[in-house]
């Protein structure tokens, strides 16, 4: 029988480069693959002639040969049951294999640590000015009898036989191979054989941590602080993780933070607003004067700058706005309660002193009027 050309059964051109070769196979591999297949011939045959046709031109002798000479090139070099050919068919397979199924190549070897995240409560004051807070986590920390390897101090722990200390082990099923994890190591590539007494042959141990973590001004809720190497202790002396302390900034008595900058509500009595003042508004810094105009409206807000929050990232520091809300006097006597009598009817005789109140007056009358129609 006739044999397709291996280029046709590929479907790439006769100046086609290996990555390209390597690409279409693999993609149509994994199309044809037996075990997405089931009982299918159709696949199972195509399959078979893309594993041959890939054996022999992702071989750059084999290729040569078969562009000089055809099939009978290659014959006896290898075929569809491998052979001769320079390239590892197993490890392009595997490649393959594991696209499936989510194995992978070569041993996982002993797992890094597992990141940490501790949630850290600061005040306002800390936020804006930094700190340094002391913390204790509790973490999986290497032995310090052991020091992380599991062994019994005076041994050492031996390279897996069943796996040859690659965490891997492959096996062969017809034509073609499984990859899965060492079940003699668990992956790592290495048995202990005489476990640490402290630890139990687990590489680490339950510890508290004290820390030490510096928090940079202008922090906000939210915001993480990364301390590379403090997480968990990795297995068997693999690396660290890592801990991410999360920022939790406490609600403020006088204070609200919007971004950079900071609000204060300041209450100021009708008399200040109206013929105008000046008095001590607290802020981070300390204290600061804020002179309040005549004829100012209660909600009126004023900025007093650099008294906010600086910026986390640089840059100019935010500023103090103060909200002004008038209060509106109580507990009046007789006496007060004639004299704002008299002072009310010296200003309704006219519109000029309460210009809002006026306008609304004016709204109010058009929509009943409205109403009306």
């Amino acid at each position: 029988m006739t044999k397709r050309d291996y280029y046709e059964i590929l479907g790439v051109t006769r100046n086609a480069s290996e990555e390209e070769i390597k690409k279409t196979y693999r993609r149509l591999a994994m199309k044809h693959h037996p075990d997405r297949n089931a009982n299918d011939k159709v696949s199972e045959e195509k399959f078979k002639q893309i594993k041959e046709a890939y054996e022999v031109l992702s071989d750059s002798r084999r290729r040569a040969a078969y562009d000089q000479f055809g099939h009978a090139g290659v014959e006896g070099t290898g075929g569809f049951g491998g052979g001769a050919s320079g390239m590892n068919f197993t490890d392009i397979f595997g490649d393959i294999f594991g696209d499936i199924f989510g194995g992978g190549r070569g041993g996982s070897g002993p797992q890094r640590g597992s990141d940490l995240y501790y949630t850290l409560e600061i005040t306002l004051e800390d936020a804006v000015f930094g700190k340094t807070a002391e913390i204790t986590i509790p973490t999986l920390a290497a032995c310090v009898e052991c020091h992380g390897s599991g062994a019994r101090p005076g041994t050492s722990p031996v390279t897996c036989s069943n796996c040859s200390g690659y965490g891997q082990i492959r096996m062969q099923q017809g034509f073609f191979s499984v990859q899965q994890t060492c079940p003699t190591c668990y992956g790592k590539g290495r048995v202990v054989q005489t476990p640490c007494l402290n630890c139990h042959g687990r590489g680490r141990t339950k510890q508290n941590k004290k820390l030490s973590v510096k928090i940079p001004q202008g922090v906000d809720t939210g915001d993480r602080i990364r301390l590379s190497g403090e997480g968990e202790s990795g297995e068997s002396g693999a690396m660290s993780g890592d801990l991410y302390i999360q920022i939790q900034v406490q609600p403020h008595p006088l204070f609200e933070r919007d971004g950079k900058n900071l609000y204060c509500e300041v209450p100021i009595s009708f008399i200040i607003a109206a013929l105008g003042g000046e008095l001590e508004v607290p802020a981070l810094h300390g204290r600061v004067k804020l002179k309040i105009p005549p004829e100012t409206q209660t909600s009126k807000v004023f900025r007093i700058k650099g008294m906010g929050v600086p910026s986390v990232r640089g840059g100019d520091q935010g500023d103090l706005m103060c909200r002004v809300q008038i209060e509106t006097p109580v507990n009046l006597t007789a006496k007060q309660k004639d004299l704002l009598t008299q002072f009310e009817k010296t200003i309704s005789v006219n519109n000029k002193h309460n210009p809002k109140s006026s306008s609304w007056f004016d709204k109010v009358k058009k929509f009943f009027e409205d109403m009306k129609l």
